[in-house]
Order: structure tokens, then C-alpha cells, then sequence
């Protein structure tokens, strides 16, 4: 996952979705600068709102086709008031042989999806930003089709934000439609992995001390439509979702944080209770680096109640490495433990974990793991043959935490005649993906996985499953 941040962004600010409108030091500013080098045409992010358009105020910047639409000035001599226009494509073709390991009608299924945006930035004074984005995405010969598999027309995102400085430290408010995730976005995600993006109608603050960041937000999550054009929603009855975060950065290299969040949703269904659903959520994340040596651990957990039934869950996930960096190719040994509750089907508590918003791709591409009543083990080597390629193979066994819960696919969607059904093995799985950046606009993936059902499964109707994505990415 690439982590791609302007001057004041760090990687927990963009996966957090906070403001970065600070400018960038500018060359023509005076004589001085004037000697200094070339400013760099900004890298396409990952959020499009966090790029910085007003190098081009630069003359010395080098020019591309239809840069008169990414750099519009509005402020005569202030080069930091300006519109900005810009748009993503991204196409996949998917191959699955079985969906839902096969439990399901229409099993086998060829098809792309492609995702379309488009949008416009607003800037004033380095202070006051408005930002639009619209979505079309399709999914042609898809016969299986979810809520975020098509949004053939609608508003992705529409916020107004400002930026302040308070007391030594910087003040950041938003309010709108808009995305965010945090972290690996292991449960709190822009699910970029689908081809539907997560959005919430918000109102968030967040404010940055030192090595301190604190942030809160209420939020509605939007749900998918899709039967007219711009008809996307959030309602209180289907769905809330708000928090209060704590960040402290000890060094460039570790970094803590800490949340607390409310999450309701009614009427909701899983298999050993309904109802209307509330869970208040601790979550703490720990992420770090020393020596070559990567980690990343957060532990999530859930109380609260569906129906009248107290609930008690609670999740695990951790990720570690070792890059040999002195060695051709730049191999990185990886291990990854992932765990989470399910149900014991008592009347005491129920305990199946919810997901929340995962992003879909944590796992694999290929949907066949959910976050719910796991256990799961992924060993991988990644290997780097130049900067701009990087190739990652691994092998992953699961089990089921609970056997009186169901095996559950993306995002929590329980497998038939699973719960209560004995075999605690799930299954394994290898996987190989291959990621490509051609150019600071483009790139290129590919991602294969074959997964082995265990005797759980199997019992249950599955078979062996099998995928492939190949997947192009451009931004303007």
C-alpha cells in the first residue's frame, strides 16, 4: 500500500483523512529561491484533495496537455487561491470461479468493473477548501452484482473545509459528504477494493499540537442506490457512525493511536441474533519501524447490544517484516496473524465481530475472507526488482474462532450451513500479486489466489476456489 503524503502530511494523515493544505516551499518566491531547484509537478494521490496544484504558478514547472484546467488562479497575486480539475479511471477484469466458494447461484463469472472520477478543488488562501467529486462505475457481464459493484451516476464527495491556526497548533474543520480511513484500514476504510468507494455525510474536526493529533467526528454512512441517478443516501434509522481518536507520535518511526466509536445500524441479521444493533468500540493501534524491521498491531473491542442481546467481541490484527535491504531485489520476510471473534450461541452474550468498513482488499482481492470468527496466518516474501516494481507471494491457513459461528466472506457475509457445523479449519490459500507504477499517474496490478475449502466448507457445499485481477489505474 503506498503511502504517498505532501510536506505536512504523515502516513497517519492521509489514512486518517485530515486537511493538508499546507503549501509547499515555492522557488520563484524570491531571489534566494529563484536559484533553488525546480519544483516537482505533484504525484497523484491516493486522495485526490490532499494534491497541491499551485506549483504551477511556477513558470519554470514543466508543462503537460490541459494543465490550464489543473491550475486555474483566482487570486491575482496569490497563487495559493486557484481551481483545480482532475479525474481517475481504474479498470479491472476479475475472474472468479466461484463466489462465495461456490454456495451460491451464477458460481463462475467473467467481468470488469470500472470506477470513474471525477472532480473540482476550490483553494482560497491556503485556508478555506471546497471539494466535489462525482462517480460513475460500472460493471459490465457482472451477473452477481452488490451495492459496491455499480453507482452508474452520483455525488462521491461535497465537503467545505477550513483550516486555522490555534493555539500553537492547527485547528482543521470539514463538513459534507466525504471519505476517510484509518490506519491499514483493517475496519474503518475508503474500501478501495471494490469498485464502490466507501463515503459518509459528516461533520469532522481534528486538531494537531506538536506530536499530538486529536480528532472527532459524527458521521451517517452513505448507502448505495443505484436505481436512478444520484439517489445515494444516509438515514439515522439505517446506519451512524461517530468517534473521538487520539494520536501521539513518538519519532519519524513509531506511532500510537487511540479511538473510541458508537456504531448503530437497524435491523440487521446475523446468525445467532437480529435486531437493532449498537456497539461501542475501543480500538488501539500501535505502528513502527527499527532497523529494517516493520510491525503493525491494533486490537479492536465491541460491546453494546443487537436486540436485547449484551454483546462482547473483539479483534486482532498485527502485521511484521524484515527487509534485507543490502540485497539484490530487496526481499521483505513477512508473518501476519489476524484473529476475531464469533458467536458461542448462548443467551449470555453474543460474540460475532463486526468489520465495520474494512477495505475490502486486506486480505485478498478475491472477497473469500471476512473479518468475522477467524483465525488466519499469511507468511509472504515481497521482492522489489527495480523502484517501481514490486512482486509479493504467500500462503495462508484459517480457522474458524467459534464452530457454533459461520464462515464469513467479505465484508460479513455468513456462508450457509456453517454455523453450529463441527471442522474449526476453514481452509488455505496462496496468493501472488505483481504492482507496477509506470509512470506518477499510472499504474498496473495483477493478483491471482487459489483457495483450498477445509472439510467446514466443504461439508457446507463449497468447493476449491479460484481468482484472478488484472487492473489498470489512471489519474489526471
Amino acid at each position: 500500500m503506498a503511502f504517498l503524503l505532501g510536506r505536512l502530511c504523515l502516513r497517519r494523515e492521509w489514512a486518517a483523512g485530515v486537511l493538508c493544505l499546507a503549501a509547499p516551499q515555492m522557488a520563484w518566491a524570491d531571489d534566494q529561491k529563484s536559484q533553488a531547484s525546480t519544483p516537482q509537478r505533484p504525484t497523484i494521490m491516493f486522495n485526490r484533495w490532499q494534491e497541491e496544484w499551485s506549483v504551477l504558478a511556477d513558470p519554470r514547472v514543466p508543462r503537460e496537455p490541459l494543465d490550464e484546467f489543473k491550475y486555474l488562479p483566482l487570486g491575482g497575486v496569490d497563487p495559493y487561491t486557484y481551481l483545480s480539475f482532475g479525474a481517475n479511471t481504474r479498470e479491472r477484469f476479475e475472474s472468479n470461479n466461484a463466489a462465495n466458494f461456490g454456495t451460491g447461484p451464477n458460481r463462475s463469472q467473467n467481468y470488469v468493473i470500472s470506477r470513474n472520477e471525477f472532480h473540482a478543488d476550490l483553494r482560497v488562501d491556503n485556508r478555506l477548501q471546497a471539494f466535489v467529486q462525482f462517480q460513475a462505475d460500472y460493471a459490465p457481464w457482472k451477473t452477481m452484482l452488490t451495492p459496491v459493484d455499480r453507482d452508474r451516476l452520483d455525488l462521491e464527495q461535497a465537503w467545505v473545509a477550513l483550516t486555522e491556526p490555534v493555539g500553537g497548533g492547527t485547528l482543521k474543520l470539514r463538513a459534507g459528504r466525504q471519505q476517510f480511513g484509518f490506519d491499514l484500514q483493517r475496519f474503518v476504510a475508503v474500501r478501495d477494493g471494490p469498485n464502490v468507494r466507501q463515503s459518509f455525510d459528516a461533520a469532522w474536526a481534528d486538531y494537531e499540537h506538536g506530536p499530538w493529533r486529536f480528532i472527532t467526528f459524527y458521521s451517517l454512512p452513505v448507502q448505495v442506490r443505484d436505481v436512478t441517478i444520484f439517489d445515494d443516501y444516509s438515514s439515522l434509522s439505517t446506519q451512524t457512525f461517530g468517534m473521538a481518536r487520539a494520536e501521539y507520535k513518538f519519532s519519524e518511526s513509531l506511532f500510537i493511536a487511540g479511538y473510541y466509536a458508537n456504531f448503530t445500524q437497524g435491523n440487521v441479521q446475523f446468525p445467532n441474533a437480529s435486531g437493532n444493533e449498537r456497539r461501542d468500540i475501543f480500538d488501539v493501534h500501535l505502528n513502527g519501524t527499527a532497523n529494517h524491521f516493520d510491525f503493525d498491531l491494533e486490537v479492536m473491542n465491541q460491546t453494546g447490544r443487537i436486540g436485547v442481546e449484551p454483546i462482547e467481541a473483539w479483534a486482532v490484527g498485527s502485521l511484521a517484516g524484515y527487509t534485507f535491504a543490502d540485497v539484490n531485489w530487496s526481499p521483505r520476510v513477512g508473518i501476519q496473524f489476524d484473529a476475531a471473534s464469533g458467536d458461542g450461541n448462548t443467551k449470555q452474550t453474543f460474540g460475532t465481530f463486526n468489520p465495520l468498513f474494512p477495505n475490502g482488499y486486506y486480505f485478498t482481492l478475491a472477497g473469500y475472507t471476512g473479518y468475522t470468527n477467524l483465525i488466519h496466518i499469511k507468511p509472504s516474501l515481497t521482492l522489489s526488482p527495480t523502484s517501481s516494481l514490486k512482486i509479493a507471494f504467500a500462503v495462508a491457513a484459517q480457522w474458524r474462532q467459534n464452530t457454533a459461528d459461520a464462515v464469513y466472506t467479505q465484508p460479513d457475509i455468513a456462508i450457509p450451513n456453517t454455523a453450529g457445523h463441527p471442522g474449526a479449519y476453514t481452509g488455505s490459500y496462496g496468493q501472488v500479486r505483481l504492482d507496477w507504477t509506470i509512470d506518477r499517474a499510472t499504474s498496473f496490478a495483477v493478483e491471482a489466489v487459489h483457495f483450498v475449502v477445509g472439510d467446514a466448507l466443504r461439508n457446507a457445499g463449497a468447493h476449491d476456489s479460484n481468482y484472478i485481477g488484472v487492473e489498470i489505474k489512471r489519474g489526471w
